[in-house]
């Protein structure tokens, strides 16, 4: 089978921005690919908040997320870039996680070099490891993906812990130790983000969320910035939790599920997303298929 991270790369060195809607489960994959997104990204902010309903300060660990991650791309035939924390350790548990990772099926991830445990990007309170340490991680991981398509994008939290100039010396560093792409965790504005992507060649991943509290740039404003790929972490997850949000309501106070209008996906629709006719008519050629060899051994044939 092809590696994933051919498909990505090829969406990456595209000449259009890479838009990356953010997926906190199958489900969410299943229906942004058939919206026709190219590729996906599987936040660790979303992962918590679904897995835990708690907030992201590095609770979820190795196995988590590969179990996590793993159920989303057995969903999908798209490209999944995933969020891998800080490695979930030193050199040789990074190694393990390439490991895991690659063995889950997905086509790409990043990984940030806070301390651990860390914090969600947009927390106060964050740190970051010395940089020769994260080296060293980076280092562990290139050696240890077993197909050369996986994507490593290298991500510095830096920017919010010693600013910008600190980031930047630490994503040339990355870039230069192998790294197939960077991430500037902060730089959500057109200037910071360009300053990024003109200091440091080659692509980088632009990150929109509603965790930092500002209007967001557009997919066309990341573009223009230099980026080669934007992600949107938190957007569906928020919606789809608006959305419940209100239902709860309305079904505590008036005892009813308001089915009109647009306020519930139609069920035909969920059969459809959920792959529920091919479920059946395979379930129907297997039971075909076993009735033919009972049927065989009855008449006496071979």
């Amino acid at each position: 089978m092809t590696h994933p991270g051919h498909r990505l790369r090829a969406l990456l060195d595209a000449p259009e921005i890479l838009v990356l809607p953010g997926v906190q489960d199958a489900l969410s994959a299943r229906l942004a690919a058939q919206h026709g997104f190219g590729a996906v990204v599987a936040g660790g902010n979303a992962a918590t908040g679904t897995l835990l309903g708690a907030a992201d300060l590095g609770q979820l660990g190795l196995r988590d997320f590969a179990d996590h991650y793993g159920r989303i791309a057995a969903a999908t035939d798209l490209p999944v870039l995933v969020d891998a924390d800080t490695g979930f350790g030193g050199p040789h548990n990074v190694a393990r996680m390439v490991r895991a990772f690659e063995q889950a099926g997905i086509a790409g991830f990043f990984m940030e070099d806070q301390v651990t445990p860390k914090r969600c990007g947009y927390l106060s309170g964050k740190a970051v490891v010395p940089v020769r340490e994260q080296l060293g991680k980076l280092a562990a991981a290139l050696d240890a993906r077993r197909d050369p398509a996986l994507v490593i994008c290298a991500r510095t939290d830096a920017l919010g812990v010693e600013g910008l100039d600190a980031a930047l010396e630490r994503a040339a560093l990355f870039r230069e130790a192998g790294a197939d792409m960077v991430f500037v965790q902060g730089a959500d504005d057109s200037a910071t983000l360009r300053a990024a992507c003109a200091a440091v060649p080659g692509p980088h991943l632009a990150n929109v969320s509603q965790a930092s509290g500002r209007p967001g740039l557009s997919a066309a404003e990341c573009q223009a910035a230099g980026a080669a790929a934007v992600m949107f972490p938190m957007a569906a997850l928020l919606a789809a939790l608006q959305a419940m949000d209100r239902l709860f309501a309305t079904l505590r106070q008036t005892g009813r599920v308001q089915a009109g209008g647009d306020a519930l996906l139609p069920f035909a629709r969920y059969n459809a997303l959920t792959g529920l006719d091919a479920l059946v008519a395979a379930e129907d050629a297997y039971a075909a298929r076993a009735e033919a060899v009972q049927a065989r051994r009855a008449g006496g044939e071979p």
